[in-house]
């Protein structure tokens, strides 16, 4: 077992293996271009040590590139990508074999194939080292693979996990726990708060509030804080990456919990995606979105109970609480359908007892663990 950065590693691929299917991949490509002189282009950073032992195996003349892909500003959480280092010159009529270290959701190939569809290269054709089958999204053929392995986060082999262990010879797999990690939805006045109590002191989870965790970044001054505080001063939306930059912060904070409930983010499908990359990055995913029903006329005494106590003004007018709802309605139908299409929504009934709304919560998230 090895440790980097606050994460556990333990052993899944031996040197021998990685070298072997190598070798492999470098004997099925040179029956194939024995007689021509590809260009095989890596993709830095992660397959310089592919590229390097594929050529040392590959025994026909051909000549070797580079391209570099990287996160809009260094965050992987986005999943946007940007170029760094464009597509070699002089490749018109060239039969072009992009060498990738790992291929999981395709994101990555897809602006690698965009990348050269605008050239007049003779073929294009695709070779991974590592593929993820049960992940990618199969939009375009992968050519050559040396081996097949499950949705794991892996380090290793020029492989990183926050620019630590590409120089390992061998291949490990991240040690982790099950986790459980939920999108909470519901209506002023429906409970989150309360049951998202319950909730992570029965499972071990941390409740990260959007509100919360902006009101501690601004108000303690932080760098993130102060450039959500810019765009917040000028009237603008702060935008998504900075909100996921925040989040990030608030789950590196808690390695030791077994999961993390998310209130208040995403609030639009935009953020959902970026939410989902964002814990794809560090090999964690959303189990279930759970929305708490309830009944307008309900939620309305509720809040204005409420605000009786509280002498927040919008718990004490019904306009600005119908407001409220009508907004709630319009942001989170989209998200419902983004959640059903993953098969991830559950609609709970928030009518009732603390106790028995508890329980009919903690029956969805048993249900994950089964």
């Amino acid at each position: 077992m090895i440790r980097l950065h606050d994460k556990f590693f333990k052993p899944f691929l031996s040197e021998l293996q990685i070298q072997g299917a190598v070798r492999r991949m470098a004997e099925e490509i040179a029956v194939d271009y024995k007689d021509g002189n590809p260009i095989f282009v890596g993709v830095l950073n992660g397959a310089f040590m592919f590229v390097s032992d594929f050529l040392k195996a590959y025994p026909h003349p051909c000549e070797v590139s580079f391209v570099k892909l990287s996160s809009y500003q260094g965050l992987t959480s986005t999943g946007i990508v940007e170029t760094l280092l464009d597509v070699p010159d002089n490749i018109e009529g060239r039969s072009i074999i992009i060498l990738e270290d790992i291929i999981d959701t395709g994101r990555t190939l897809q602006k690698l194939v965009h990348l050269f569809s605008n050239t007049k290269v003779k073929e294009f054709k695709i070779a991974s080292l590592f593929y993820k089958a049960e992940v990618y999204n199969g939009e375009y053929a992968i050519d050559y693979v040396g081996l097949e392995i499950p949705d794991k986060f892996i380090v290793g082999y020029g492989l990183d996990y926050k620019e630590l262990g590409r120089n390992l010879k061998e291949v490990y797999q991240l040690n982790q726990k099950h986790m459980i990690n939920l999108v909470l939805f519901g209506k002023p006045g429906a409970g989150k708060g309360t049951q998202a109590q319950f909730l992570k002191e029965k499972y071990n989870l941390k409740h990260i509030s959007t509100g919360d965790v902006f009101r501690f970044n601004i108000k303690n001054g932080t760098e993130l804080g102060t450039l959500a505080k810019s765009y917040i001063d000028k009237g603008d939306l702060v935008p998504d990456e900075v909100t996921i930059k925040m989040l990030e912060e608030e789950v590196d904070k808690n390695p030791d919990a077994d999961g993390f409930i998310f209130d208040g983010f995403p609030r639009t499908t935009a953020q959902a995606e970026a939410l989902d990359n964002f814990l794809e990055s560090k090999d964690m995913k959303i189990d279930a979105t759970i929305a708490l029903e309830a009944n307008d006329d309900i939620l309305i005494e509720r809040l204005l109970e409420r605000g009786k106590v509280s002498g927040r003004s919008d718990d004490q007018d019904v306009s600005k609480i119908k407001n409220r709802f009508e907004e709630y309605n319009s942001k989170t139908a989209p998200l419902k359908e983004f959640y059903e299409d993953q098969h991830k929504f559950h609609s709970v009934n928030g009518i009732g007892s603390i106790d028995e709304i508890t329980q009919r919560l903690t029956a969805v998230i048993d249900s994950l663990k089964a």
